[in-house]
């Protein structure tokens, strides 16, 4: 494992060391960039294309797509605050529009059969070929998650592999990030992305070359975590946190961006199926780390994270 700045560099081509770089850079830092990953730089190059395609269409074109209450489709700016950051007093929205789909779940998909949270098909815009690129890319990232997910079940020695087993039909949200820039005058507490931490598992980020992400270092630091041609940035949100009983950090970051340009990313979450019990693997407590976490179904926490931080499901537990 080499440093970028503070934030490690993790490559997953060097098969001998991956497990313990990747121990070391979650149980340290929580963040880090990943090289060696396989993932062609011409899909990526593809998906950034069709976000910005997306992103220049007519508002009511991309508003014909709004998010629905299976969190798909259109986020429009202004609609999501970070209201439950425990790291700034949010106020204002994050000044950012999305497009987003899921795991895409047929009539026949068992979580649809079961009435599952979010289970159900995507929605797509009127635009050519943006649905092949984004599932295409979608499809190339579950199977590198995939990957990482047997590296946390050996770093956390989850011999009866409860973690792999979690993502059979796993919760899966790719999201077509903008972020228009702000002019040097904006007040501090108005953000492209408010501090927060992830609530799920991990995220696989990928970045155009105009920066604005910032890392929180455990002593309290806001870090830039630049754009690094051929990476993604990966951290590990609050789910995995509570299943290693707080061995791997979800560390806050924070998007600011001042840069004079728009800012376009497309994070890929990759979290467990809504059924699944969150509690700390027996192999992570012992009489020196007694249990942190009570169990939680992730279902439940996902609900009231996204009532808190989306108008869309706001309103829709009121109604």
């Amino acid at each position: 494992m080499t440093q970028h700045g503070v934030i490690p560099v993790i490559d997953l081509a060097h098969d001998g060391v991956v497990v313990d770089d990747f121990r070391t850079a979650y149980s340290e830092v929580g963040f880090a960039y990943l090289i060696g990953h396989g993932i062609p730089q011409g899909l990526v190059a593809d998906v950034f294309a069709a976000a910005r395609s997306f992103h220049a269409l007519p508002l009511a074109m991309k508003m014909a797509v709004e998010l629905n209450e299976l969190h798909r489709g259109f986020i429009p700016i202004n609609t999501s605050t970070d209201r439950k950051s425990k790291l700034a007093d949010v106020r204002k929205p994050n000044q950012s529009e999305s497009f987003m789909m899921m795991r895409e779940a047929g009539p026949d998909d068992r979580d649809v059969l079961a009435g599952a949270f979010l289970a159900g098909p995507n929605q797509w815009p009127a635009l050519p070929g943006f649905r092949e690129t984004v599932v295409a890319y979608e499809t190339a990232m579950l199977q590198l998650a995939q990957r990482l997910t047997e590296i946390v079940a050996v770093v956390l020695d989850d011999t009866d592999r409860v973690v792999p087993r979690s993502f059979e039909r796993p919760t899966t949200w790719l999201r077509l990030l903008h972020y228009p820039s702000q002019p040097a005058s904006t007040p501090d507490d108005v953000y492209g992305s408010a501090p927060h931490t992830d609530f799920g598992f991990i995220t696989l980020l990928a970045q155009d070359d105009v920066g604005g992400l910032q890392v929180q270092s455990p002593d309290g630091q806001w870090l830039d975590a630049p754009p690094r041609p051929g990476t993604f940035v990966v951290n590990v949100g609050q789910m995995l946190h509570q299943w290693s009983n707080g061995v791997l950090r979800a560390t806050p970051h924070r998007v600011i961006n001042r840069s004079g340009s728009e800012r376009y990313s497309v994070p890929f979450f990759f979290d467990p199926n809504v059924a699944t019990v969150i509690a700390p693997l027996p192999s992570c407590i012992d009489a020196d780390h007694p249990q942190r976490f009570e169990p939680v179904v992730f279902g439940e926490y996902l609900r009231a994270e996204l009532q808190a931080g989306y108008q869309r499901h706001a309103q829709s537990a009121q109604s």
